[in-house]
């Protein structure tokens, strides 16, 4: 009967959730209203949702109980009480490979198809193996962190002290299986920060020199400032998002992290920004630029089935404002770093031909970041010089 339960609580969340806000949000709030749950019933509930929404827009046609199990089964590597009990006799094939599991799947459903997991995949910018990318649906991506240069030896002591599960992937790099609880583990704030694999890749574009002035146009959390500060915290930094909220909690990030000396502005860079950067002029600017976040969807999978592809254009074209008004404060001869978490060429290198056409910039070097190779998000990176 734990099967049988298990769907009808999937059911009430799918009911209850507008699909408003990030699904983890919400899940957040329906097990507040529903203290009778466990700890062990809402990670089973909240592992069956996400894995729902993996199948994106697979075998839409079928009933709740038979998608469910389909997504199960393909998501999941171990043991499921749900595909043991209504349909025992995949139980044995489920820590498989995922291509022979939907082999099976196939063989029960014939209308499955890879290609409507992710449905957008002529849109996928050059270099990216669609169907690699498409396996990589099925599986949670890791907890990735970066570590202060000074820190590290000290943050691996206390992993090893705790007998943490974790992989060091390069100096300041770390990975956990998602879900570990980091921050009951290492308390310290801001000896390490909470940034995906490919985030953090993004890095090795900014090469910034001592004394420089730099702007990151689009900060959100200022992981990326963090990043460029770590690495030369010689600079002067301009950071600036449109949501008041944010810049908040960034002033907040940057204070645990013994950052000081920045300027922080409110900045709606879709706008005549000339009255607020009238005398300014960088060095460097960092574009982490507004997307669709399509290479993010390994965490927020729930975004493949709210999205549609018009909102292709859309992000485009906001894109191409913020470029116009961004590039006249960037010096001549100095570097913007573009940055997407889309794997749409719309959003990543027809943006960079755009630039270059439009705004005379030379592209330096730019990548697509595999991440789905190394259960992470995939990302998109560009470093172009002002001629």
């Amino acid at each position: 009967m734990k099967a049988f339960h298990q769907l009808a609580t999937v059911q009430n969340i799918l009911l209850a959730y507008n699909e408003d806000q990030p699904l983890h949000r919400f899940l957040v709030q329906f097990y507040k209203k529903n203290k009778q749950m466990g700890s062990k019933d809402r990670k089973i509930s909240s592992r069956l949702i996400y894995n729902y929404y993996r199948l994106g827009k697979a075998l839409e046609a079928l009933q709740l109980q038979d998608r469910l199990l389909v997504a199960e089964f393909l998501c999941n590597q171990e043991s499921s009480s749900y595909v043991e009990y209504y349909k025992p006799e995949w139980s044995a094939f489920i820590a498989n490979p995922i291509v022979e599991k939907i082999e099976q799947v196939k063989g029960v459903y014939p209308a499955f198809s890879l290609k409507d997991v992710f449905p957008f995949t002529n849109h996928l910018s050059t270099g990216i193996d669609s169907n690699a990318f498409l396996l990589s649906q099925f599986v949670q991506p890791d907890l990735f962190v970066r570590v202060k240069r000074n820190a590290v030896a000290d943050f691996e002591f206390k992993l090893r002290q705790q007998e943490v599960v974790y992989q060091k992937l390069d100096k300041v790099t770390f990975s956990f299986k998602n879900g570990t609880k980091l921050e009951q583990l290492i308390p310290e704030k801001g000896i390490y920060e909470i940034q995906d694999w490919s985030s953090q890749k993004t890095g090795t574009f900014f090469k910034p020199q001592k004394w420089d002035k730099w702007w990151d146009c689009c900060a959100a959390s200022g992981g990326k400032s963090l990043m460029l500060l770590d690495e030369q915290p010689d600079i002067k930094l301009l950071v600036s998002d449109i949501r008041e909220s944010i810049i908040e909690n960034l002033n907040e990030r940057f204070i645990q992290a013994g950052i000081k000396g920045f300027q922080a502005k409110i900045l709606d860079l879709t706008q005549n920004i000339s009255v607020f950067l009238h005398d300014y002029e960088f060095d460097g600017i960092i574009l982490d630029a507004p997307c669709s976040g399509s290479g993010t969807w390994g965490r927020t999978p729930e975004m493949i089935a709210q999205f549609e592809q018009s909102k292709i254009q859309f992000f485009q074209n906001l894109q191409r404002k913020i470029i116009s008004n961004v590039i006249p404060y960037l010096k001549v001869g100095k570097s913007m770093i573009y940055i997407t978490c889309s794997v749409f060429k719309e959003e990543n290198e027809e943006q960079i031909e755009w630039i270059t056409d439009h705004f005379g910039l030379e592209v330096e070097n730019q990548e697509i970041i595999k991440g789905y190779e190394h259960k992470a998000d995939s990302m998109f990176v560009a470093r172009l010089v002002k001629k």
